[in-house]
């Protein structure tokens, strides 16, 4: 009888990938140990491992474990892997198979409720992963391995899947409030960007302009902060600046935007665009758009954009005139105000927020 790690062992070098590497057949055990694994290999992944028969039967899911019950995505059945899989991580050396940096992203126990070669059925019971799930065989004649997986029971209470774009809010024209009111507002630098609306889930990018037309093939360089938020779903509001010399370049902005596919790739490299967050409209299942802008924009903080093609520029509590003068010095347009109780209106433009010219 073969034995269900030859495959394993055949794609693997042992003395070059410090992965578990078990000498002997695999032994039964209770079939209920799962573990989820986040894999940065060449394209960013989820690799799910169920016990089965003394091994961990695994797929490979590109936009990892679907929240709600909509939502369908690709299951690549792979080959299947030693029980010592259960809690690996580690670099795997780039140039061997699954190249990459991997962790635990969840792990634990599960319930079988159907399994053979058409349809397997489980209860997660993990720290992150808990429902019913299925994995569903598309018996694609040209490859075996094209499975899919879906939820099937409700959200948790309360989750909201993001959306991928919502108007945007404007701002009015105007003038610094007064002197008394100064404190009720926050203030930031208006980089003259084109407004974009970021949404990262299941590590991948969806951006789009402010009328909701998707322009993600134009800024490649964006993709990478897929892999850099993970698991975590957001919906980002902010601008695309091109910089030149230390200040926004608006003719490099629309030899930006007039690019796409190819093009894009490589005005990335002699035209770089950069992503500036300036507001956090969903969070992890959950809508932000009513709490005060101050939250929004801590929580947004706390995502840590730094670094790459992207950041979030501080904002200001208070001193508008100080702020403003700044912006004058570095040949910036203007600032905006924005109240610091105010939520996010989609499409509004109610005076929440004031643009002020330099």
């Amino acid at each position: 009888m073969a034995d269900r790690l030859d495959e394993y062992r055949r794609k693997r070098h042992r003395s070059r990938t410090p992965e578990p590497w078990p000498d002997g057949p695999p032994e039964p055990g209770n079939d209920d140990l799962f573990v989820i694994q986040e894999h940065h290999a060449t394209r960013l992944h989820w690799d799910f491992r169920l016990e089965r028969d003394g091994v961990l039967v695994s797929w490979a899911v590109p936009k990892g474990l679907p929240l709600s019950p909509g939502v369908t995505r690709l299951a690549v059945h792979t080959e299947d892997h030693p029980m010592e899989y259960l809690d690996f991580e580690g670099e795997i050396p780039a140039g061997e198979y699954g190249g990459g940096w991997m962790a635990v992203w969840d792990t634990g126990r599960y319930e079988t409720l159907h399994w053979n070669n058409h349809k397997v059925e489980v209860v997660f019971h993990g720290a992150r992963a808990n429902g019913k799930y299925l994995f569903l065989n598309r018996h694609n004649p040209e490859d075996e391995g094209d499975w899919t997986l879906r939820r099937l029971d409700p959200a948790e209470d309360g989750h909201e899947d993001s959306p991928e774009f919502l108007e945007p809010m404007a701002a009015v024209p105007g003038e610094l409030p007064p002197p008394a009111e100064d404190d009720d507002w926050a203030y930031e630098f208006d980089w003259g960007g084109a407004r974009t609306m970021l949404c990262v889930s299941g590590g991948r990018i969806a951006a789009h302009d402010d009328t909701g037309a998707d322009v993600s093939g134009r800024y490649p360089e964006l993709h990478k902060l897929g892999e850099t938020l993970g698991s975590t779903e957001v919906l980002l509001d902010g601008e695309m600046v091109v910089v030149r010399d230390g200040r926004p370049d608006p003719a490099g902005l629309v030899q930006r935007g007039r690019a796409d596919g190819y093009d894009a790739k490589r005005m990335a490299k002699h035209c770089p665009a950069f992503f500036f967050a300036y507001d956090l409209l969903h969070y992890e299942g959950r809508p932000t758009l009513d709490l005060p802008y101050v939250e929004r924009r801590d929580m947004l903080t706390d995502l840590g954009l730094s670094g790459g093609n992207w950041q979030a520029p501080q904002y200001f509590r208070g001193n508008g005139a100080a702020v403003l003068a700044a912006a004058r010095e570095h040949g910036l347009g203007g600032i905006y105000a924005k109240r610091a109780d105010s939520g996010y209106g989609p499409g509004k433009a109610d005076g929440d927020w004031i643009r002020i010219p330099t």
